[in-house]
């Protein structure tokens, strides 16, 4: 963009509001279009949900939210912005493990041949069901990384894509199966949605996120999620940008003259920061936008890696703690039913195994979340340990300090979790659909220059930075008259 849209001085061209990866994704493609741009962050370091911090001990730095970050290599944001060049990842061999009682598990390697050999005479069946995907990964993510309203540019991924989703999202889910190993990993993975099971759109996350597991694979960020945060602020910056930190904003009046304003909120939170300057209809459309289940989280500094029962698990980036699909299906559907199961599914990462920075010398530390009903202020910490103690006997002896947050403590944290809902708004079939509007361009608002550019548009929950770059992408095209998108890789 030339200077001469650039506006005075005195102003800025673009107010951001949320230092989390969708805002920030918003800020830097609107930085490298040449505009000036200010981000208000209400924490006293940025991420929001992909912050990292010494949460239990010194020396011991913890994701506070996300901590594997399957979309890392497919997103098409990062894979504009060069992630991969700026970030040092580790991916994990085994993208995740499951275990199961009696000392076995089902293992996700990254290699889908090995996962079907290990998987018995249920290996072909599975692998029948991803490898399409797999071998489609980027389509995959094309068309899950977007509107749902929108024409899809491949066609024939979508329909194979839908047809999986349909089957393990409905009754039908174990018809291909006949032992446990893989439908309890499949339902581990779609359990992520914190949405009742069998879902189509649980389902489909689930099928997603196979497919990277064998495609790319889980990276971890060397430094924690923290890191990727870091090379945003740095190109930012770079590029001109600013970023204030310790600054809540309550009122889109606090902010300071600029032709537009993305915002990285919900829509709970916008239609408090709008006021009355809010069209009714667009406020009743937000208001029946709802919000999920929440999440408890627990973090432990340990003395010793955990010690799961079978040893594949141990060289997990990822574990699913719950059982069989059963167990896994009862426990979560207890959970929309607002009830606390007494067998939580459990997600759960040890990155100090790939990542030998994250704590001292020859410790660990480990992040864990369980799913509670939203708004919840019950500790499930010894809920945790005792389901990990199902499955690693003796890890109760290697904990050496524990922080607990429940699903209130969550949304204390970062209000973008209502309730402690992680997805910033339930992510079923209708709100992926209308999320959190039905449009084609949901991240515009009816409020000249203000754009919605959180978790709560399309294309949902995740760290990917699509929201705040499509977002900006339509703010470009609509409050600056041009559709030339500016180019996002490493570059001095």
């Amino acid at each position: 963009m030339s200077n001469a849209a650039r506006s005075t001085a005195e102003d800025l061209d673009a107010v951001v509001v949320g230092a989390g990866p969708n805002g920030l994704a918003a800020a830097v493609t609107l930085a490298r279009a040449g505009l000036r741009v200010r981000v208000y962050e209400r924490a006293d370091q940025p991420g929001g949900g992909a912050a990292t911090r010494e949460l239990t001990l010194p020396g011991y730095h913890h994701d506070v939210c996300s901590a594997v970050h399957p979309m890392a290599f497919e997103s098409r944001f990062f894979r504009e912005f060069g992630l991969r060049d700026r970030v040092r990842f580790v991916t994990p061999e085994v993208s995740f493990a499951h275990p199961l009682d009696g000392g076995r598990a089902a293992i996700a390697h990254h290699d889908l041949g090995r996962t079907r050999d290990e998987l018995g005479r249920d290996g072909p069946a599975y692998e029948r069901l991803m490898r399409p995907l797999v071998e489609r990964s980027t389509a995959v993510a094309e068309f899950t990384g977007g509107s749902l309203l929108r024409v899809p540019r491949d066609p024939a991924t979508a329909v194979a894509f839908g047809l999986r989703a349909l089957e393990q999202g409905s009754p039908l889910w174990n018809a291909r199966f006949r032992d446990e190993a893989a439908p309890a990993m499949l339902t581990g993975v779609s359990a992520h949605t914190i949405l009742s099971q069998p879902s189509v759109t649980a389902a489909g996350a689930g099928l997603a996120l196979h497919a990277y597991a064998h495609a790319r694979g889980w990276p971890i960020p060397v430094g924690g999620s923290q890191a990727i945060i870091d090379a945003m602020v740095d190109d930012l910056r770079a590029h001109g940008g600013e970023l204030v930190l310790d600054h809540e904003v309550t009122s889109l009046r606090e902010l300071p003259r600029a032709r537009v304003t993305l915002l990285d909120v919900t829509p709970r939170a916008l239609v408090r920061m709008a006021g009355e300057a809010m069209p009714p209809g667009y406020r009743r459309a937000l208001e029946q936008f709802r919000y999920g289940g929440g999440v408890a989280k627990v973090d432990f500094a340990l003395s010793e890696p955990v010690p799961w029962t079978e040893p594949d698990v141990r060289g997990a980036g990822t574990v699913h703690v719950g059982g069989t699909r059963p167990e896994i299906a009862a426990a979560e559907n207890d959970v929309n039913r607002g009830r606390l199961p007494d067998r939580p599914y459990v997600l759960v990462s040890q990155p100090s195994l790939f990542d030998r920075g994250r704590a001292p010398a020859g410790n660990h530390v480990l992040w864990t979340y369980t799913h509670v009903p939203a708004g919840s202020a019950v500790d499930r910490s010894e809920a945790v340990i005792r389901q990990i103690e199902r499955f690693a006997p003796g890890f109760r002896d290697t904990i050496l300090a524990t922080s607990s947050r429940s699903a209130v403590e969550v949304e204390r944290h970062n209000p973008n979790y209502p309730g402690g809902d992680i997805a910033a708004g339930a992510p079923t079939l209708w709100q992926m659909l209308r999320r959190p509007v039905l449009s084609s361009d949901p991240w515009r608002t009816p409020m000249p220059g203000v754009y919605l550019a959180s978790a709560s548009t399309s294309p949902g929950p995740g760290v990917h930075g699509l929201a705040g770059w499509f977002a900006a992408r339509s703010a470009l095209r609509h409050s600056f008259g041009t559709r030339a998108l500016p180019d996002l890789s490493p570059r001095d």
